[in-house]
């Protein structure tokens, strides 16, 4: 069968769907991820066939940054979906005949897959049910509402979400040959009843709520697959081998505008705390300096956290799964979006300290959840016991049961 993997984002939002994209074709099927093009080598390089997404996340995220306002902002955001659907369009026309989808193309996606006559599958990084047990991803703050309100509160981000693809659907409808929909787009949309769903993290990092209906899965994380040729750079470990386990220092994509600030603020940091550190660059382009301080590009978490005592990180998905596999304690520093929910997330399964949400950041208050985590066993403890749960699953079997059911 061919499989078509859309996901759009960086690089955090491409990176597990290469593993889930290796086990689908070590089960006999033909594997296609679409994403961006600063994902192509990424992508062949893990042995999948690569299929062109338009726009760059880089400079969308910087656009973004510097609009002169929030209705400007939402306007970039709009042009950058409409190519995006376009792109969903031609990427299923080479060849597909099931289509599996990340959150954020998901409602061009399955709209994509109707026009060709396809199944669709919902491929989910972090909770995009509403649910009573929990407020979505993405709500101010991470206090529980109660059980009406975290749901009335995942109906209503569901539907700002799906608001920003209101004018581009009813084109794409026109250019697949769908008939116009019948009646608007509910102010809760969501994804239909019946679709089915996967997500990609552990239910031990959270477990499934009993409220979501049953074609909503849980299945475990899906790991990003590392380049069969990569190699850690000798400098690298030479920095490892000469001195204690160091602690891992990196954003990701986030704060792409703030790379001078967040580096002095490292640099201090590190030093109050007498630790050594690698430092990822990432999109912020990290280059805080330091005797103790090794900055690097982009490297395989899977490679990197187990040689590490800590991790500070934005607390994306994939790379808060990539520390609780690695059994470390993490200090997160949320920007947006997902990250201050997982990073909640964290210091409630007890592998971190309270998060530092980036606005809130100083020298001192990261120094200082640095030594915490490094000096309070529990942490550690908490991490090594979660790892082992999480190392015992395989998130990409029910993946292949669902496909298998599909395609019967």
């Amino acid at each position: 069968m061919r499989i078509l993997i859309v996901t759009a984002g960086s690089r955090g939002d491409v990176a597990p769907f290469t593993g889930l994209g290796q086990r689908l074709q070590r089960a006999g099927h033909q594997v296609a991820l679409a994403a961006h093009g600063l994902f192509a080598d990424l992508v062949r390089e893990c042995g999948l066939e690569y299929r062109p997404l338009p726009g760059d996340p880089v400079e969308l995220a910087r656009a973004r940054t510097a609009a002169p306002s929030a209705e400007a902002g939402r306007s970039v955001f709009a042009s950058f979906l409409d190519r995006l659907g376009d792109g969903v369009i031609e990427a299923a026309a080479a060849g597909t005949d099931m289509l599996l989808t990340a959150f954020g193309p998901a409602p061009v996606s399955r709209l994509v897959a109707e026009g060709f006559g396809i199944p669709s599958v919902g491929a989910y990084l972090a909770p995009a049910v509403p649910t009573q047990q929990f407020p979505p991803p993405g709500w101010p703050g991470t206090g529980d509402l109660g059980p009406a309100g975290n749901l009335a509160a995942g109906q209503k981000l569901l539907g700002q979400a799906d608001s920003l693809y209101a004018e581009i659907l009813p084109r794409l409808r026109t250019q697949l040959g769908l008939p116009a929909a019948t009646t608007p787009m509910p102010a809760d949309a969501g994804p239909p009843g019946g679709w089915p769903i996967c997500h990609g993290f552990s239910p031990a990092v959270l477990p499934r709520p009993a409220d979501w209906p049953a074609e909503v899965r849980v299945s475990g994380y899906w790991w990003p697959a590392r380049p069969p040729r990569w190699q850690p750079p000798d400098q690298l470990v030479d920095f490892l081998q000469a001195g204690p386990p160091p602690v891992s220092v990196g954003f990701g994509s986030m704060t792409p505008t703030q790379g001078e600030w967040l580096s002095d603020i490292v640099a201090a940091a590190l030093h109050r705390a007498g630790v050594r550190a690698v430092v990822q660059s990432g999109w912020a382009g990290l280059a805080p300096c330091g005797d103790d301080i090794l900055g690097v590009g982009d490297l395989p978490h899977d490679w990197l956290f187990p040689r590490m005592a800590a991790v500070v990180h934005h607390a994306g998905a994939g790379t808060t799964g990539a520390g609780l596999r690695a059994g470390i304690p993490a200090v997160p520093v949320p920007v947006l979006v997902d990250q201050p929910f997982w990073a909640a997330r964290l210091h409630r399964l007890g592998v971190a300290p309270p998060p530092l949400p980036r606005h809130e950041l100083t020298a001192g208050a990261l120094a200082e959840a640095l030594r915490s985590c490094l000096d309070e066993p529990a942490y550690r403890h908490r991490a090594a016991e979660l790892a082992r749960r999480i190392r015992a699953e395989d998130g990409s079997a029910a993946v292949l049961t669902l496909i298998a059911r599909l395609a019967g």
